[in-house]
């Protein structure tokens, strides 16, 4: 699905009503497909209480129609109008005909009503400015989202029609009063800017409404949502005459005395999500203590400089013993001492044939950045998987511009470099070379916690390894990886949760999108 701008999102409607689509039939599907939601998100609405906020353009209009839908409902719906609409607006005169309780929101007593209605309200709606809103609030308007963000309690739901208002669509700078969302049901198609920080911490879960706008009038846009119907288009089949082989082969190369466990969640993630057969290539040392904990793998014991730290001699063992593999995992936690940081280069820099394909993750990425022009060297498209510390020294910036242009900045280097990128974090973005871009609607903190990359590195390398392209595994990989951490935070909350959590989730994950 594709993610839009705000102009693309104006040309969309543009193009709509130029193929017989009028306005007016967008804002009743609009409002339609809003109610539905809100009716999903609540569970039931006959006899609650809703609060819909209402602006004077086309955003207002779809809530009004949502309004409507939910009075016929059973709800006990409340408009707050914030200006005059106009005087013909049919979708209004609607309204009043089922005597729907309307609030001037200019007159001296609105807030005051406001602040009576909040503590037995269910939900207040917030159809306000959506795309067309970017000047600061100040006045009545501010004072009303500042008493709703005041009055936010566990049983009242706020939910944004398209984005929540003050959210710049582009940019995802917010308002200050701009409202903490727990849903955003946005129109047609996503806004770039609801993925954006600050914005994604205003957005909540955020679903996309079909509103009858053709997909073909978006197909120009390079940015897309990585979304379960996609994912289930992409992930490998499973024939029943299948055998180990069938699903691929995986060579990870990881561990050191101090990242034990790192290797033990990239080896168990390829084979949670179905890689065929999984080989460790690490310290010898590590293999013997790993060997009673990860009995599924193979392994490659490897020559050590110093117990648990990986010799430069183990590139040409790793060389002469990856055919037959179907992908290379190198990095999760080798540390950075002398002898890998040589192991490394050795590996990759200094032949003629690199190993592919190539997965690289955490310390191979910390040292591969000490190396100028070091992807010159390293041809071919590659998957790196940074979080934002790494992705800063890829690209010799710092974290905060990292995270103040996620977008732009991993598709910039993965253009630069030739290389697929996957910027870990809220709303994990991936971009190849050629300007494809797949973000995750995702912002979960449960998953900022040690070793959770490495599960990532080693689903996407297992999906690698059956078969998909390097965009569909990581961007798959990563829906995968959010998914699993959604569910574990539906169970433990957000707090607590472990990377080794996410593990026997994985499959339970694949299993619920081949049965939806």
């Amino acid at each position: 699905m594709k993610i839009l701008t705000a102009n693309q999102t104006r040309q969309a409607d543009q193009d709509c009503a130029n193929i017989g689509l009028p306005a007016d039939k967008l804002m009743e599907n609009a409002g339609a497909a809003v109610a539905e939601e809100v009716r999903k998100i609540l569970g039931a609405v006959s006899e609650k209480a809703i609060l819909v906020l209402i602006g004077p353009g086309n955003n207002g209009g779809d809530g009004l129609v949502t309004a409507r839908h939910l009075q016929d409902w059973g709800a006990e719906v409340t408009l707050f109008l914030f200006s005059e609409r106009p005087p013909d607006d049919p979708n209004l005169k609607l309204a009043r005909e089922r005597s729907i309780n309307c609030i001037d929101a200019t007159k001296e007593a609105a807030l005051d009503k406001l602040a009576e209605l909040l503590p037995s309200t269910s939900a207040v709606i917030d159809a306000m400015f959506g795309i067309g809103r970017i000047r600061p609030f100040h006045g009545d308007l501010k004072k009303t989202l500042d008493v709703i963000n005041q009055a936010k309690r566990p049983g009242l739901r706020i939910i944004a029609v398209d984005l929540p208002s003050g959210l710049n669509a582009d940019t995802g700078a917010v308002d200050p009063s701009c409202l903490y969302a727990d849903n955003t049901i946005t129109l047609a198609f996503p806004k770039i800017g609801l993925f954006k920080s600050p914005g994604v911490e205003r957005t909540g879960r955020i679903t996309v409404a079909d509103i009858g706008i053709p997909a073909y009038l978006a197909e120009q846009a390079t940015d897309e949502l990585i979304t379960a119907d996609w994912v289930r288009s992409v992930l490998p089949r499973r024939p029943l005459n299948a055998n180990k082989g069938t699903f691929g082969r995986v060579i990870v190369v990881a561990g050191s005395n101090n990242y034990i466990g790192a290797a033990y969640l990239a080896c168990s993630s390829a084979m949670r999500v179905g890689t065929g057969l999984v080989t460790l290539a690490t310290a010898t040392r590590i293999q013997s203590i790993l060997a009673a904990k990860l009995t599924e793998a193979t392994y490659l014991p490897l020559p050590e400089s110093h117990p648990g730290i990986i010799s430069p001699g183990a590139a040409k063992l790793i060389h002469q013993n990856l055919n037959g593999y179907n992908a290379l995992l190198l990095g999760c936690g080798l540390g950075q001492s002398q002898p890998v940081i040589k192991f490394i280069e050795d590996l990759l820099l200094r032949v003629r044939a690199v190993p592919s394909p190539l997965i690289l993750d955490a310390d191979a990425l910390n040292i591969l950045a000490r190396v100028p022009n070091w992807w010159q060297r390293l041809t071919g498209d590659a998957i790196l998987t940074p979080h934002p510390g790494e992705m800063a020294r890829l690209a010799g910036v710092t974290v905060d511009e990292v995270q103040s242009d996620r977008i732009g900045i991993t598709k910039g280097l993965a253009r630069k470099m030739n290389k697929t990128i996957v910027l870990k974090g809220a709303c994990t973005v991936v971009a190849t070379p050629d300007g494809r871009t797949g973000i995750s609607p995702v912002a979960n903190p449960g998953l900022a916690s040690a070793g959770t990359g490495d599960v990532l590195s080693g689903i996407i390398a297992g999906l690698v390894a059956q078969g998909l392209s390097f965009f569909d595994a990581a961007a798959a990989g990563v829906f995968l990886h959010g998914e699993a951490g959604e569910i574990v935070r539906s169970r433990l909350g957000d707090t607590g949760m472990i990377a080794s959590d996410l593990l026997p989730v994985l499959p339970l994950v694949i299993k619920q999108l081949k049965e939806e």
